[in-house]
């Protein structure tokens, strides 16, 4: 049986980030759903997936990009009907670990250089809580400096900021330790970081391929992309 393909954005972004991989699987005759990432956090966040996930019939092969692959392994440990995950320059945190902690980690990213600090409400008695965006100055550098500069241009006015907890929030049960695994490692990416991106990809015994481009690489490489989410839709498919 076809799975259901649904495609997680990260931070900074929203659904749009699969607008050149989106057309390509349905025209393998998929069904593609790709859901806004509240990005308020890895528990909120997953808890919101995983909502979304039982209201899907049949399998599904989830996939994430960057932030977002922290919120598909949370999601998935609690979603019976998801076959298959499939990581996009993405992480991959085993229980227990906070990005926060772990992306210090990675020689390759310049991310945390590029970040500015905003608040917003919490919703609790006029409280407010952090919430991070790129320097739009850096943006082009630090996230897709493979793509056009009119395209980053737009790409930095409308970037969604991510709250704190994104980073403080420690990761739950890793779906991946029990779910098969795909990894798309972007070679030139500077935001989540090739090098960490890798070893989370080889520690989650996923199947990887390394693709030449930036951390946004299913925007200047759909067709990459998404061969290697055709490749673990296949797999999945076959394995049931």
């Amino acid at each position: 049986m076809m799975p259901t393909i649904v495609l997680v954005h990260g931070a900074f972004a929203d659904g749009s980030s699969w607008n050149g991989v989106i057309p390509r699987l349905q025209q393998e005759g998929y069904t593609v759903v790709a859901p806004a990432n509240p990005l308020r956090g890895v528990t909120a966040d997953s808890a919101y997936l995983a909502s979304l996930l039982g209201q899907i019939d049949g399998p599904v092969l989830l996939t994430g990009h960057s932030y977002g692959g922290a919120v598909i392994s949370n999601a998935a440990a609690s979603a019976p009907n998801v076959v298959g995950l499939v990581f996009v320059a993405a992480f991959a945190p085993d229980e227990g670990e906070r990005l926060g902690e772990v992306t210090p980690s990675s020689k390759d990213s310049i991310l945390n250089s590029a970040l500015v600090q905003f608040s917003y409400p919490s919703g609790a008695a006029g409280e407010t809580a952090v919430e991070f965006g790129i320097n739009p100055a850096l943006l082009r550098e630090t996230f897709a400096a493979d793509l056009p500069e009119e395209q980053t241009a737009l790409m930095a006015v409308t970037q969604r900021p991510i709250a704190a907890a994104a980073f403080s929030d420690a990761s739950g049960p890793a779906a991946w330790k029990k779910l098969p695994s795909w990894a798309v490692v972007a070679t030139g990416d500077k935001a989540a970081g090739a090098d960490l991106v890798r070893s989370m990809a080889q520690r989650a015994g996923a199947e990887i391929t390394e693709v030449e481009g930036s951390h946004v690489i299913m925007i200047s490489q759909p067709q990459a992309v998404t061969d290697h989410i055709l490749t673990a839709a296949r797999a999945v498919a076959d394995a049931r």
